[in-house]
């Protein structure tokens, strides 16, 4: 098993690539290596941290006939079968930025009694959350909405939205600007990571009690 050596620029030159098949060559030998080094690393971290064993799960893009993959990320999960109906934890790159990620994705049947729990708790996640982690509301689209800009009104606009927009989705952590130095430091980034995941722990525990 390879260990992690760092983000470089070519990694984010990766997603202008023309061509499916081209691109997913360079993903696989270069980016997917890497990401599946970093969840590895950060597995028995993470299963220590929720108390669920924690199992890496690396995008495999499969379903993809036409369009080359404009992102591609490892995600750790609680089940060896898969993780996308699961709430699970992700380290994934754009052309951008690299994010950290904690994740309830459509395919997750219980996003809607964990949209009614973080209503609930929403004032001690309104506190907890620092200003610069920010929230996604599809993973699929490489925006995110600072933290520092959800108020009261905007966090139950995204948990209404969790709960009747079928393909709705939450996810919250960090994004980290492809030019950061951090990203180049191994010991640094996976240092980042686990700190990232512990911030996020609590909305994890919150999916454990539905």
């Amino acid at each position: 098993m390879s260990t992690f050596q760092g983000f470089t620029q070519k990694d984010f030159d990766v997603f202008s690539i023309p061509g499916l098949e081209n691109r997913m060559e360079v993903l696989r030998e270069q980016i997917s290596p890497k990401l599946e080094a970093i969840t590895t690393e950060l597995s028995a971290d993470v299963t220590a941290l929720t108390g669920d064993e924690m199992f890496v799960h690396v995008a495999k893009h499969a379903r993809r006939k036409t369009n080359p993959p404009s992102d591609t990320w490892a995600a750790l999960a609680p089940s060896k079968r898969g993780y996308k109906k699961l709430p699970h934890f992700q380290v994934g790159i754009w052309e951008t930025h690299v994010f950290i990620w904690f994740a309830v994705i459509y395919e997750s049947p219980i996003k809607e009694d964990f949209a009614k729990e973080l209503d609930e708790h929403r004032k001690e996640v309104l506190e907890h959350i620092p200003a610069h982690f920010s929230w996604s509301i599809d993973h699929t689209k490489p925006e995110s909405i600072p933290h520092k800009e959800v108020d009261e009104e905007k966090f139950i606009s995204m948990t209404n939205r969790l709960q009747s927009v079928k393909k709705a989705e939450i996810l919250c952590g960090q994004t980290i600007e492809r030019n950061d130095e951090r990203l180049k430091d191994p010991e640094a980034f996976i240092q980042l990571c686990k700190e990232t995941f512990e911030t996020l722990e609590p909305l994890y525990r919150y999916t454990k009690q539905l």
